[in-house]
This record gives C-alpha cells, structure tokens and sequence, in this order.
C-alpha cells in the first residue's frame, strides 16, 4: 500500500511538471528571423558588436530569454581557424589516404590534426572523432564559404568558451540575459541529408528529460529525452542555408531551462553508441 502510495505521489507530480511544462512552451508561438547585414568575419572581429549592430540596423532589440544561434563559420573566422593548405606538410599517413580517396593530402593532414580517432574511411568518406568528442566527416573541416582558394576552417578550439564570450560580450554591451547556440553541419547516421546541429552553448540546457512524466493517455514516459538545442540549431538552418549570407538567426519565444551545461552532453557515450 505505501509503495503505491509514493508510486501514485511520484505519477502526479510527474504530470503536473509535465503540464506546466506544456504551458510554458505552447502559450506563445515561437518566432525565427534571421540577422542580415552581417560583414565578411576576419580574425579578431567582436562578433557580439558586429551581430547587435546588424540586429539594431533591422529594428531588432534582443531581451532577455532571447536565443541567438550563430553559424560556426563566422566564430572561426573571428577566431583565426582558418588553414591556408600551401602551409600544409602532409605526412605518409595523410598521403595514402588522399591517394585513396583521391583527395588533396594537405586537406586530409589537416583533418588528421584536428581528430582525436578515425572512425572510418573508404574510397568516399572520412569520418573522425574531434578532439571536442564529436563524430562527423573531415573533423569538421570545410572549404565552403572561406576566402581563399587553398584555406579551409576549422571548427572553434572550444566552442561552449566561444558561446560564453559571446553571451557575456552581448550582456556587457546591452544588459540582456540571453543565451547562444553555435551551429554545425552534420550527416545523420540514419537519414540522408545534412541538419544544422549544436556544437557549442551558452545559457541553455541542451536536452529536456520528460522521463518519469506523463504522456496525454496517462502512460508514463521512459525513454524521451528531447534534444532542443540541436532542434532549435536545425530550425534555423531553414534560414541560414549556404548561399544565403545569414549567419544568425534570432529565436524569441521558446521557453526554455537556463544553464550551463556544454554541447557534450549531447554526445552519446562510445559505450553506448551502436556505430563505434
């Protein structure tokens, strides 16, 4: 009897934080808009002055409780991670598999230098363990949207710190609480095509856990655990696409848990990840 007791105690106030929950997220629609006028990004450039002064040039005032999400291109750039490859010494290693996939070996050094592990590689694709922890192709390296014939960027040495420095940049120079998602191109194990996910975060807990709480029948939930910050990052990617010269997007109206957790959490652990 007092074990169902605490049973039933536990399901209500699983379905009360799970109804207040709701409320918080349905009462106001959520609105994306991107920020245009944003200048070509070179090192040293303070992203927190150069994104508020294309916000305020649109009519745009941040708040509190605002998200930005910001393109990891342009904190790279800001952050001087770009590699001029005619500066690049490839090494045995990097030769053989550019000869294998018939790509450049400079380009495949500089991947090599920026992954903790090599996951897979064949005649097609080179997937690799960042030193961050994250599993994508080429450890995120990339030419598109580089100025240069031959220089490619990396991914920030530490996106959470750029994500913080940015957020705290922004609550010095307009005294708003808000917080920052850094965005990156991803495949999907299981589905075709590329989805904007998070890689750095500041503000925000990247995952809502409704485990323990009930679903509108009643049943109670053991398995859903949402991952909003890489959910808010794909949204945005309707707005940034390649071509489209928006490397933030502004996010007002999504309720979301304040704090401080990084983006690895979103990393499912090698010991449980089905493809390692």
């Amino acid at each position: 009897m007092v074990h169902s007791k605490l049973k039933d105690a536990r399901l209500v106030k699983a379905c009360e934080q799970g109804l207040a929950y709701r409320r918080m997220s349905i009462d106001a629609d959520i609105e994306l808009r991107a920020i245009r006028g944003i200048p070509e990004i070179i090192e040293g450039d303070d992203l927190a002055v150069e994104v508020s002064t294309a916000a305020a040039k649109t009519g745009l005032a941040l708040r509190d409780r605002d998200i930005l999400i910001v393109a990891q291109k342009i904190v790279s750039k800001a952050e001087g991670r770009i590699v001029d490859l005619t500066s690049v010494i490839p090494s045995q290693e990097a030769i053989a598999l550019g000869e294998k996939q018939n790509r450049d070996p400079r380009l495949i050094e500089v991947i090599l230098g920026e992954s903790a592990s090599l996951v897979r590689d064949d005649a097609h694709v080179l997937i690799t363990e960042t030193k961050h922890g994250f599993v994508c192709a080429n450890a995120g390296v990339d030419r598109s949207n580089v100025d240069g014939e031959n220089c490619v960027a990396l991914l920030p040495v530490d996106p959470d710190a750029s994500a913080q420095r940015i957020r705290a940049r922004l609550k010095e120079l307009l005294k708003v609480d808000i917080a920052i998602i850094i965005t990156d191109t991803f495949g999907r194990a299981w589905r075709e095509g590329l989805a904007n996910a998070a890689i750095g975060i500041a503000g925000i807990n990247p995952l809502v856990d409704f485990r323990g709480q009930l679903d509108d029948h009643g049943q109670e939930l053991s398995a859903t655990v949402l991952a909003i910050a890489d959910e808010l990052a794909a949204a945005s990617g309707l707005l940034m696409r390649k071509t489209a010269r928006v490397p933030v997007v502004h996010v007002r109206g999504y309720a979301f848990e304040h704090g401080e957790q990084r983006a690895s959490v979103l990393v499912r652990p090698k010991s449980r990840d089905l493809f390692r």
